[in-house]
């Protein structure tokens, strides 16, 4: 099975557990996944016996790397063409969505890599646990898309910039990171989730949210790894100043020139302004405008204006050229459709921010 599903019995209620088991695609989704988990977290929701629920993948190298790029190329590049990849999408964001609205505890262990669609997910789970091997990203630039599955929504709630900076930049955090800027809550001391899920199984959950809420919160920090300085070192304790100084301001092409320009000694930081330089012009402008739209929406109306820019990519030549280059041919030399940010037309930025829909025309009927 692609995503086991469980109902495990504790002392007293259920836990419903998730697990990605696709390890040889770093448990990228695909859309049966993405229905599976969907329809068990509609009918965990409405039974009582179901208490808190667990979301983990399996393998040593990722909690879930993202969506299933190689679907989506040949999804791009065959008869169907746009519909049957917006599919996956509109399936996506529908379930993050009712992720991060679920009634009942959720926790998230990643390990390993966690990006894209995987940090969605992740983000999307009200408690964040993180074992000492993680890397998040959101990587899309590099591609010719844009951070998406709510990105708009978390990237915006980073301090300093960052959001603004991972977005450009497909800047990698290690655990050490996440935990300093709210990625993430918890650090556990090893990848073994059977010592956890044993102790949960071992607790009386009442299916009170509040009440379960206090409880799981005194169980988990019991599994926090108690010396914080065993953890890797942190990127953002050297560079988060630099971050937030050059990426303020109020003009894209003056930020990403004061970034490529600045002199930071750092392998970490040499990868980042590597990835911006090569990145979709086109991807860099949605950046920027999806940040500032959502500033003032709701979660719902985050997830309705990244279906509608998706809907864009998947019309446009970047993001199958980006595949083709990136990961197909492996050539590393995206042919772009303009060369630099300045070249790209403000008519085609706006593009990707239409249409704009309500309750009644949102094709995920998220107000229902």
């Amino acid at each position: 099975m692609s995503v086991e599903v469980q109902e495990l019995p504790c002392r007293e209620g259920h836990i419903g557990l998730l697990t990605l088991n696709t390890p040889s695609t770093l448990n990228a989704l695909t859309e049966e996944m993405i229905v599976t988990i969907r329809s068990s977290l509609k009918r965990w929701a409405e039974d009582d016996r179901i208490c808190i629920l667990v979301i983990r993948g399996t393998g040593a190298k990722s909690f879930c790397a993202g969506g299933d790029i190689q679907f989506l190329y040949r999804s791009l590049t065959g008869a169907e063409k746009p519909e049957s990849a917006f599919s996956v999408f509109r399936h996506e964001y529908e379930l993050d969505y009712t992720l991060h609205r679920f009634p009942k505890p959720v926790v998230g262990i990643g390990h390993g890599i966690i990006m894209g669609g995987g940090l969605g997910l992740f983000s999307a789970c009200r408690y964040r646990l993180l074992t000492p091997d993680a890397t998040l990203a959101m990587p899309e630039m590099s591609i010719g898309l844009f951070p998406d599955v709510g990105a708009s929504w978390f990237l915006n709630r980073l301090p300093g910039r960052l959001g603004l900076f991972m977005g450009l930049t497909g800047a990698r955090l290690n655990v050490t990171d996440a935990l300093r800027v709210g990625l993430a809550d918890i650090a556990l001391p090893n990848s073994d989730h059977q010592c956890l899920l044993h102790s949960l199984q071992e607790e009386a959950w009442s299916g009170r949210v509040a009440s379960d809420d206090s409880r799981l919160t005194q169980l988990l920090s019991q599994f926090e790894t108690p010396d914080y300085s065993a953890l890797p070192t942190g990127h953002l304790e050297l560079h988060e100043r630099d971050i937030a100084r050059l990426c303020a301001g109020i003009s894209l092409p003056e930020i990403i020139d004061q970034l490529l320009a600045a002199h930071v000694e750092s392998e970490w930081w040499q990868a980042c302004m590597k990835t911006l330089k090569g990145g979709c012009p086109v991807s860099a402008w949605l950046i920027w405008n999806q940040l500032k739209k959502a500033q003032q929406m709701t979660l719902k109306d985050v997830f309705r204006m990244e279906l509608a820019m998706v809907w864009e990519c998947l019309r446009r030549p970047d993001l199958t050229e980006g595949i083709r280059a990136r990961l197909i041919d492996r050539d590393q030399n995206p042919q772009w459709s303009y060369d630099g940010i300045k070249e790209v037309p403000q008519s085609v930025v706006d593009a990707h921010f239409l249409p704009v829909w309500n309750d009644e025309t949102d094709p995920m009927q998220l107000g229902k």
